[in-house]
């Protein structure tokens, strides 16, 4: 590994693989391959939106009369938690450049409050489905609502949503990470900021389908 000689009493400067000819290529690197990842996230969220498009068109009325099942206010609450949680992460980068690390752990913080409020949220979206009996498939058994179609709608937003939450699981794994970084090791600064951006990607890209998912199935 190589590096840059420090100065005294300052952060330690970052290092950068052998491989790389300099660490603004190491960043860019790691910049290119989050592109790539992300993108395949989004391959992976584009086969469910096809497959509400293809389930919608052969069961229109289900589908609408369905999502008039859905909480709106819930919904459009965890739309603004996250949208919020989203410019907080950004903050977080903004703070890493100019080597904030202690602003850095609390826009972290926030976005993480906030993370988990979201999920709580869906908490209780899910306990009110289990409790009524719009569940996905053969598990239906909703009296309120027997259109042929709706067990679908319903398995689709499990799937949907789940696989959403499951990312912001991840996603709060990844900032907690740098969130500890900044308060133990206070090394983020205007050469050593890649590890808190790429964090931050990855939690835009969360908020993204979020916002495709809240107007596919609470408001269309």
């Amino acid at each position: 590994m190589s590096s840059a000689p420090a100065a005294h009493g300052a952060a330690p400067a970052p290092k950068f693989a052998e491989h790389f000819a300099s660490l603004e290529v190491q960043n860019h690197a790691a910049r290119l391959g989050m592109w790539l990842f992300l993108s395949t996230e989004i391959l992976l969220f584009a086969g469910l939106f096809a497959c509400y498009a293809c389930y919608r068109f052969l069961y229109p009325e289900a589908f609408a009369e369905a999502s008039r099942h859905l909480d709106l206010t819930l919904g459009t609450v965890n739309t603004v938690v996250l949208i919020t949680s989203s410019l907080t992460a950004a903050l977080a980068v903004h703070y890493a450049k100019e080597g904030k690390n202690n602003m850095v752990a609390l826009m972290v913080a926030l976005t993480l409050l906030m993370a988990l409020g979201f999920l709580v949220i869906k908490g209780f979206e899910y306990s009110h489905k289990f409790h009524e009996g719009t569940l996905p498939g053969k598990h239906y058994s909703y009296q309120g609502l027997q259109l042929p179609g709706a067990p679908m709608y319903f398995t689709i937003y499990f799937l949907s949503t789940g696989l959403h939450a499951f990312h912001v699981t991840i996603g709060m794994g990844v900032l907690a990470w740098m969130g500890i970084r900044a308060i133990t090791q206070k090394n983020f600064g205007p050469n050593n900021y890649t590890g808190v951006e790429l964090a931050s990607m990855y939690w835009h890209l969360v908020d993204l389908v979020w916002i495709f998912l809240f107007p596919m199935l609470y408001l269309v």
